[in-house]
């Protein structure tokens, strides 16, 4: 299965974790959210998976900018259309792989999901 990596391309961690990938000989696809945008299904599978909450990323300066109203009673539908939206609020980078989805970037977690497989 081809590995897929869903960010931003200027994001200091996905340019951390594209420099992980590269020096372990980790073939992948990008995906960037700023130039294709991302849909709903593909986030609602993703939460299946993770939960919405670790896909949203609350710490960004994208969700603090967000009235009050959008960020109170957050649920996963009204968190997904959030994302939607404007996907700087997803948590970078996603990694799909034959193994479990990765959410954010740690060197530890990307070894032990063996990606070079």
């Amino acid at each position: 299965m081809t590995v897929t990596m869903y960010g931003i391309k200027n994001c200091d961690t996905i340019k951390k974790a594209r420099a992980w990938l590269a020096a372990q000989g980790v073939e992948y696809d990008f995906h960037d959210y700023k130039a294709s945008g991302i849909d709903a299904a593909t986030l609602r599978g993703w939460a299946e998976q993770v939960g919405w909450e670790v896909l949203l990323n609350r710490a960004g300066t994208t969700f603090r900018a967000l009235s009050e109203a959008d960020k109170t009673d957050l649920d996963e539908s009204k968190a997904i259309a959030l994302m939607v939206a404007q996907p700087s609020m997803i948590k970078r980078p996603v990694l799909v792989s034959a193994g479990p989805l990765l959410v954010g970037f740690k060197p530890d977690t990307y070894l032990a999901a063996r990606l070079d497989r």
